[in-house]
């Protein structure tokens, strides 16, 4: 009887020492699941407060340069107004505020009028150098002027289309005038006269579609 009691008591401590191991088994595997999935979820949750950071950063950018370029444009308002020699039609139209113009040649005694306009400052004149406009009256015929361009057009250097600007009608050419200069120019005939306004850079192509809204002259 005794024996039967022991091999009892034997298999109950088997039992709970059985019990015990498997326990502390399936503890440990709970730990280090648990470890596991901090571990995952502490990478996931740097790398989506990185993706976050960096797209708080990119719209800040974004708007930063949005607000400048909205102020740069209200900073060319309002316009000023360009005008012309008198004896040369009294070329006018409106042009940013922010950019200064520079007449390069004197016309008391006639020749070929040369202005030239650029955000804040015109830089010295030369034949590679660009300007956001540039103004030529010459004492030439409308046809003779066009015509000058003709081997770029024929090339495909240049396109040509029809302009207008004050009643008048004309000649608009867009495209590489040169290695260093692509931009666009309309050419009208003004009394005796024909005027050029050229834009030297598809930079300014905005500024320049607004300007040549606004030319006028005498005829």
């Amino acid at each position: 009887m005794k024996s039967l009691n022991r091999l009892r008591e034997q298999g109950a401590t088997n039992l709970m020492l059985v019990l015990a191991i498997v326990f502390g088994v399936v503890a440990v595997g709970l730990i280090a699941l648990s470890i596991y999935l901090f571990i995952q979820y502490s990478g996931q949750k740097s790398d989506v407060d990185s993706k976050i950071s960096v797209a708080v950063a990119d719209a800040k950018r974004t708007q930063a340069e949005t607000d400048e370029s909205k102020f740069a444009e209200r900073e060319k308002e309002p316009n000023r107004q360009f005008v012309g020699p008198d004896d040369y039609g009294r070329l006018t139209f409106s042009y940013p505020k922010t950019w200064s113009v520079y007449v390069a040649t004197d016309i008391t005694k006639g020749g070929t009028y040369l202005a030239y306009l650029n955000p804040i400052t015109v830089p010295p004149v030369s034949s590679t150098q660009r300007f956001a406009l540039r103004v030529q009256i010459e004492d030439k015929n409308l046809d003779d002027v066009v015509k000058q361009y003709d081997s770029k057009v024929k090339s495909g250097d240049l396109s040509s289309s029809a302009t207008s600007a004050n009643g008048v009608n004309g000649t608009r050419l867009d495209g590489n005038f040169s290695k260093t200069i692509r931009g666009a120019v309309v050419i009208y005939k003004v009394r005796d006269k024909t005027v050029s306004v050229f834009t030297d850079a598809d930079t300014f192509k905005p500024d320049f579609e607004s300007i040549i809204k606004t030319i006028k002259f005498n005829q």
